[in-house]
């Protein structure tokens, strides 16, 4: 069983909602993984985004799974709707629009680390879904989205729960440039099949080669992401995430810790 933090809001992953979220991760990142692994056939770019859609149901389930096992009550679940709604509303402000700036992450990064893995899960998911119908997003790529960012906020919850003080904000911090990078080098993986399509006879050296070995489709998707995510849009989201918590982690940190003791 995993702690929910130190909080009384939070959730609890054990048991069924536990095999979902594993269930739920692993066929996501199988997925994401297609270029690699599924052997070369026409339309295996177009069914990926459609296959993954199949993992909300299982975010639902993951929900239901909770409320039968009381562990996502009524505070839970208001303080899941305000922190979506607060993501959601700065996200098309402060978006991904100038220099790789993402203000999503920073507080899913701290909700994460206050309020446990599964609540993190969760808001991953809510915060990207609430964002896209806000800013009429919605598309194949926002199911990659969701569970990219469910994985981060999972994350967050998953640091060393002992850490305080500068510790906690150093592995905050440190976590927070790592997930800006992986998160991107997600969103490069789903794109990348789709944006470098190799044509017939005359492949550029970054296209997605189907059915080449797996190594030499991943020096090329490595240099793809370098060039178009790595070194530009990433980095933003990496400075972004550690100016914000090291200027206003510790304070909204407290405020969600009192929030959560809150009866």
């Amino acid at each position: 069983m995993l702690d929910v933090g130190v909080g009384t809001v939070g959730v609890r992953l054990r048991g069924w909602s536990a095999l979902v979220v594993a269930v739920a991760s692993a066929v996501a990142l199988a997925l994401l993984l297609w270029p690699f692994w599924l052997p070369a056939r026409s339309g295996a770019a177009a069914d990926a985004p459609w296959l993954l859609a199949l993992l909300l149901p299982l975010v639902v389930l993951l929900v239901l799974a909770q409320l039968t096992e009381h562990g996502l009550d009524s505070r839970t679940l208001a303080v899941l709707g305000v922190l979506s709604a607060l993501n959601a509303a700065l996200r098309p402000t402060l978006g991904a629009g100038t220099a790789g700036v993402e203000s999503v992450f920073f507080t899913l990064v701290l909700a994460g680390r206050v309020f446990g893995p599964a609540f993190g899960f969760l808001l991953g998911c809510t915060s990207l879904f609430a964002s896209a119908l806000l800013t009429a997003g919605v598309g194949p790529w926002l199911p990659f989205q969701m569970v990219a960012a469910a994985w981060v906020g999972m994350g967050a919850g998953l640091l060393p729960r002992r850490a305080r003080g500068r510790a906690e904000l150093a592995w905050l911090v440190g976590y927070g440039v790592v997930s800006a990078y992986a998160f991107g080098l997600l969103m490069s993986l789903w794109s990348w099949p789709l944006v470098a399509q190799a044509a017939p006879g005359a492949p550029g050296p970054l296209d997605h080669l189907p059915g080449a070995p797996a190594a030499e489709n991943l020096r090329r998707f490595a240099a793809y992401a370098l060039i178009t995510s790595t070194a530009g849009w990433d980095t933003g989201r990496a400075v972004t995430n550690t100016v914000a918590l090291l200027l206003l982690g510790p304070a909204v940190l407290a405020v969600l810790r009192r929030a959560g003791r809150v009866r």
